[in-house]
């Protein structure tokens, strides 16, 4: 997310960075674009893309936003600029966080620096990459605001990700996951949910421990479904799979930003803060990643089973006073109804896999939503 060196209540900012595959435009297949990445290294593809770990992957940031109809607006105009740059170097963009019947094996690394060095540190974890996700990005004054809202956030991390699951297949194979992204994932040393920290101080140690043991390079090499931003006033939601339709992204950002906006006001007020055993978060995180909203979720704190969308009413029904408070609650909640119609697009794909059993007509799907102007 573009931002400005500034300070400001918790949440009044916010910004979505959206990571896409490139395939190509008939065959759907892996599309390995060495051109467009140097294009985007020399900032000459457009002023929204960033490059990714490798040739096929593709990233767009948008700017800062106050409100969702500007997110919304931002998020057309930078997966307008991410296709355009595409087509131009003669692939597409697909929007889901795995590719459904391609792999790693048809990647190259791209040659900057920062990527080259990554190989260097985790090897086959690098050169394995073959997923994208979602990155949330949400204003804050300061790293102890930033680590007291991460501490809170833990227990609601795994219905943020049900929400969004878009990676089903992998490698040409049904996986059984709604995010298969997130087991993936899971093989790196940094990631899944942070443990509980307690205060700005405690942060910066676990960092330096972690530089020191040489597992990080640096505060931007962790991981964590949501960490502080190593460079930007925010606090980063990581945990998402990239959301096919604009639609759903929309209303991840808007729970994400509402959730800093609750539990900032919470942490001010003094409130106990609750502390779920990382065992627990870490079965509540696989149970999202494997059933999606399709199944029942695991509450890490109360320890119960709870249908999905009863767990997705839940979260509502605790952030209502708040998106009242900020003229958001009646877009949100068409958000979650359309979704829960429709379905995650990891439910879409399944679908189409299961009438059709074709892997292109998956991807074909994938491509058509992600760019639809209906998303908009």
């Amino acid at each position: 997310m573009e931002v400005e060196g500034r300070s400001a209540p918790a949440g009044a900012t916010f910004g979505v960075e959206e990571e896409f595959h490139l395939v190509d435009p008939v065959t759907y297949r892996l599309t390995r674009s060495p051109e467009l990445a140097a294009a985007v290294l020399r900032q000459e593809a457009g002023r929204h893309l960033h490059a990714e770990i490798t040739t096929t992957q593709l990233e767009s940031a948008t700017g800062i936003c106050t409100s969702l109809p500007q997110l919304r607006a931002e998020l057309v105009t930078t997966r307008a600029e991410a296709a355009g740059a595409a087509a131009r170097a003669g692939v597409r963009i697909l929007a889901a966080s795995t590719h459904p019947f391609d792999s790693w094996q048809q990647q190259d690394i791209t040659p900057a620096p920062r990527y080259e060095a990554m190989v260097d540190r985790w090897a086959g974890l690098a050169e394995q990459q073959d997923i994208v996700g979602c990155h949330v990005h949400v204003g804050v004054p300061d790293l102890d605001t930033a680590v007291a809202v991460m501490d809170r956030a833990r227990p609601y991390l795994p219905v943020l990700l049900a929400m969004t699951g878009s990676s089903p297949f992998h490698d040409g194979v049904d996986t059984g996951h709604h995010s298969y992204r997130t087991v993936w994932w899971s093989r790196w040393p940094t990631t899944g949910p942070p443990e509980y920290l307690g205060s700005a101080e405690r942060f910066r140690e676990v960092v330096d421990g972690l530089v020191a043991s040489g597992v990080i390079g640096d505060a931007s090499h962790l991981y964590w479904d949501l960490r502080p931003s190593s460079h930007l006033p925010t606090l980063e939601f990581r945990l998402a799979d990239v959301c096919t339709e604009v639609h759903d992204v929309v209303l991840h950002a808007a729970l994400a930003r509402s959730l800093v906006r609750v539990l900032a006001a919470r942490a001010e007020q003094g409130e106990e803060c609750p502390r779920p055993r990382p065992e627990l978060l870490r079965a509540a995180r696989w149970r999202a990643a494997r059933h999606g909203l399709d199944g029942e979720l695991f509450d890490p704190v109360r320890c119960e089973l709870v249908p999905a969308r009863a767990a997705v009413r839940r979260l509502l029904a605790e952030l209502r006073g708040d998106l009242e408070g900020h003229g958001e609650w009646t877009e949100v909640v068409e958000l979650v109804e359309r979704l829960f119609e429709r379905g995650t697009s990891a439910s879409r794909q399944l679908r189409t896999w299961q009438r059709t059993g074709d892997w292109r007509q998956v991807a074909a799907g994938i491509v058509r939503e992600g760019t639809s102007l209906e998303s908009g």
